[in-house]
């Protein structure tokens, strides 16, 4: 039992950021950004306005050592998928967790890709794929950007983007600080940041970066350093709302992004939410994922952060049910907003 949840720590660790071991960093009291004081940045750390500050460490060992941790499947099957090398309309398809496959008019995108084995700092211990990606690296067309939204070791793989790197050498657009980690550790790479409500372009795409709920850490010491954010992706095929990871705060994550649609597609997280009472101010749960869908006003939804990493307590199935039942109970029809597995494809409808 002690071991078992030693290794739980360094996967919350590992994945949230929380209380990770990192090597320590010299010079500013912020290593990543350094700017001007504004209304989600005190001139050192990034915050949500009016919002939630994440739980601490003693939170986090509560939570720990609370139990009520459902038992994952050591690993599920899947089909893994091979891609077109181009898409003329909109097709996404799901690799795993927070890393979709966009391919919208031509352009090739990847959100958040994570390829490794663990989202975690460590190669030993913190959470485990019970599912290979959806799609194998290789199999991956040639791709044109990636997104990326946050720093958590969940969705910032430097070993992934490393060799998306040296195959691609493509842009990766991101927040604020991230950049900074990036070329930290990837020489050369083409990182390009930018604050809140500004855009950031590469040939026919354009992407806004929005607010969401949300903090950042890789290790005890850089806490929320580096911004957080969702996309308004502009693209030849439509606009497509990504967030990778937020709390639902009140709905304003939505409302402000409203004002930048309409969405053709929004991929919106679903997983990862239990126990609420930790979890709340940084992980939307399903029923507020329906919620925010509508408030946006898009026309599709795909689910996503849901089923490849035991992050939370909850069953790996819970989700996508949950999903199923809150749609129903919000009166929208479940092929608007779907939860689809790793190596599945779908063709957005027009």
């Amino acid at each position: 039992m002690k071991r078992r949840t030693l290794l739980s720590l360094a996967g919350v660790t590992g994945a949230l950021g929380a209380a990770a071991c990192a090597v320590q960093r010299t010079g500013a009291s912020n290593p990543y950004y350094q700017g001007p004081v504004t209304d989600h940045f005190d001139g050192t750390r990034f915050f949500n306005p009016d919002g939630q500050d994440p739980r601490g460490f003693a939170d986090l060992l509560r939570w720990q050592l609370g139990g009520d941790r459902a038992e994952w499947p050591g690993s599920v099957g899947i089909t893994q998928d091979r891609p077109e090398p181009r898409v003329a309309d909109l097709r996404v398809t799901m690799v795993g967790h927070a890393t979709v496959l966009i391919q919208a008019g031509g352009l090739n995108l990847l959100t958040d890709p994570v390829w490794s084995t663990r989202a975690s700092p460590f190669s030993f211990a913190g959470p485990a794929r019970v599912t290979a990606p959806g799609v194998a690296f290789d199999a991956l067309p040639p791709i044109d950007a990636v997104l990326l939204s946050h720093n958590h070791y969940d969705h910032l793989d430097i070993a992934t983007l490393r060799r998306l790197h040296d195959r691609f050498a493509m842009p990766v657009l991101t927040p604020l600080g991230n950049d900074a980690v990036l070329r930290d550790e990837i020489p050369g790479i083409d990182a390009r940041a930018a604050d809140w409500g500004e855009v950031l372009e590469t040939g026919p795409l354009s992407v806004r970066l929005l607010p969401c709920h949300h903090w950042s850490a890789r290790g005890t010491r850089d806490r929320s350093m580096a911004l957080w954010a969702a996309f308004a992706i502009g693209t030849p095929a439509g606009r497509i709302y990504h967030v990778g990871d937020t709390g639902y705060d009140l709905g304003r994550p939505y409302a402000t992004a409203a004002e930048h649609g309409p969405y053709r597609l929004a991929i919106l997280p679903i997983g990862a939410y239990a126990p609420r009472w930790f979890m709340a101010p940084q992980h939307q749960n399903p029923e507020e994922a329906v919620g925010g869908f509508t408030a946006l006003g898009a026309r599709h939804a795909l689910a996503h952060h849901w089923g490849t990493f035991q992050l939370t307590n909850e069953a790996r199935d819970e989700p996508p049910a949950r999903l199923a039942d809150a749609l129903a109970a919000q009166g929208v029809p479940p092929e608007r907003f779907r939860a689809i597995a790793p190596g599945q494809r779908w063709d957005v409808p027009a």
